[in-house]
């Protein structure tokens, strides 16, 4: 069961919207507590900053807010870029979009079939963050 407020070590929000970014780190400061919250513009920077971290034997992020359409590398890209790196420790991954073509939440499907994280799939604006979108699940009583 999930407490009100989870200790997260490590967040990444990579998206290219200040508003969207800007939201996502309100409410995580009602529902998780983590001193390392890192932004990136683009699937690229957030992929660097895993595999520099991986090198340096630190501490790679517990959880992802991650934007489906960003310039360089989008969000597909980053997921398998992130799979190829065949990371043990278990990160949840939330694909948010404010796309509503159907084929983005079947693209969404198929990946969450060969992804070792869990994925969940999060339409913006985002009004609330989950237990469940931090790796809590929650237990029915």
């Amino acid at each position: 069961m999930c407490i009100l407020m989870k200790k997260v070590s490590c967040i990444f929000i990579v998206d290219d919207d200040p508003i969207t970014v800007f939201g996502i780190k309100k409410m995580l400061k009602s529902v998780a507590s983590c001193d390392d919250i890192q932004i990136f513009q683009n699937g690229h920077e957030a992929h660097e900053a895993i595999k520099e971290r991986l090198k340096e034997g630190k501490i790679i992020p517990e959880v992802v807010f991650l934007d489906i359409n960003m310039p360089i590398m989008d969000g597909w890209e980053f997921l398998d870029e992130l799979i190829a790196l065949d990371i043990k420790e278990h990160i949840t991954i939330n694909m948010i979009t404010s796309s509503i073509d159907p084929l983005d939440y079947k693209k969404w499907n198929g990946f969450k079939n060969r992804c070792p994280y869990t994925l969940n799939f999060k339409n913006k604006p985002i009004f609330k963050i989950e237990a469940n979108d931090l790796g809590c699940m929650d237990i029915a009583s």
